[in-house]
């Protein structure tokens, strides 16, 4: 064999060898089980959420994905958990807008939000409701906001505790609607609904899925959603952003997946189109819609920029509000 034959030879042989090395490093993940950390208890809209989802995806990764339920502390438990694991994508955080929140709440957190984390996907949206007792005067949205505009102080918002979602989406619609209105917090969302309906408050803030049995059973009345359309299910419910002069209105509750920071990228973008694929299927649609979640999965670079920019968005609402830095 002469000296030229055998060198193409040999470099057809290593390109030969080259997409198998190349499958074998895209096989390789995941190589192990999936641990997916929950900043909330078992049980709650996340929760449910995210084991739908984590049953799925186990069954397409052909590997056990676990949920690690680990409560508390504005989600720094958790964070602090993925923020330190081993960057291969094996380790994944159940992210929400809470996550946005707590990097303005907090004076310190043991992470950076935005560099410690790779953001994999979007999981899901679900709506905040704007809801009064069944006995109020206010039948619409643009009933109340004109009271409150007309009668400074008399209007009295409930809100589960300072700091969560429910009450920042509250403050911004006091200040964007231009209201002089008290925003009274209360400890969870039964006793919020009971301040309700004993005319403690006049009109609640809260997340639509828990309100649900209340609206039908006729003991609260829906005015509106804070989120950029219609609910799908209740289209006869207007949006905030319907309303004169708020047309840039829009807050809705997420959920999401995360990486730590330093995940390699084509591990970020396997889970994301994994998630996606997940999300696409109209089985898990309408089971997430169970939860009064509309599934939506989403790029990596979508999803940071949407945590950047509720980053932002709270970071200033808490800073109006002057509510302390914990």
């Amino acid at each position: 064999m002469s000296h030229f034959n055998r060198r193409q030879l040999l470099q057809s042989i290593a390109l030969s060898a080259l997409p198998v090395t190349w499958a074998q490093a895209q096989s390789a993940f995941p190589s192990k089980a999936l641990r997916i950390v929950v900043p909330f208890g078992a049980g709650g809209v996340a929760d449910l959420t995210v084991r739908a989802v984590a049953q799925k995806l186990s069954d397409n990764l052909r590997q056990p994905v676990i949920v690690d339920n680990r409560p508390g502390a504005g989600g720094i438990v958790a964070g602090e958990l993925v923020a330190k694991a081993a960057p291969d994508g094996h380790t994944l955080l159940l992210m929400s807008n809470g996550t946005a929140v707590s990097a303005g709440l907090f004076k310190s957190l043991p992470y950076n939000t935005r560099t410690d984390f790779a953001p994999v996907s979007l999981l899901g949206l679900f709506d905040i409701a704007i809801v009064v007792p069944d006995s109020s005067p206010y039948k619409t949205l643009a009933e109340l906001v004109s009271y409150g505009r007309a009668n400074p102080g008399k209007l009295n918002i409930g809100t589960i505790n300072i700091g969560s979602t429910q009450h920042l989406a509250a403050e911004l619609f006091r200040t964007q609607a231009n209201l002089i209105s008290q925003i009274i917090p209360y400890n969870g969302t039964p006793a919020v609904i009971n301040a309700l309906r004993g005319g403690q408050v006049d009109v609640v803030v809260e997340i639509l899925g828990p309100l649900k049995p209340q609206i039908n059973a006729k003991a609260v009345r829906l005015l509106g959603v804070m989120g950029a359309s219609r609910p799908k299910d209740l289209p006869q419910v207007p949006v905030v952003r319907e309303l004169p002069g708020l047309s840039s209105f829009n807050v809705s509750s997420w959920n999401a997946l995360a990486a730590p920071g330093k995940t390699p990228k084509d591990v970020v973008d396997r889970l994301s189109a994994e998630v996606a694929k997940v999300l696409a299927d109209p089985e898990m649609v309408q089971r997430l819609a169970g939860f009064n979640v509309e599934a939506k999965a989403s790029s990596p670079a979508q999803l940071a920029q949407l945590l950047d920019s509720d980053i932002k968005r709270w970071g200033e609402v808490i800073q109006k509000a002057g509510i302390p830095q914990q």
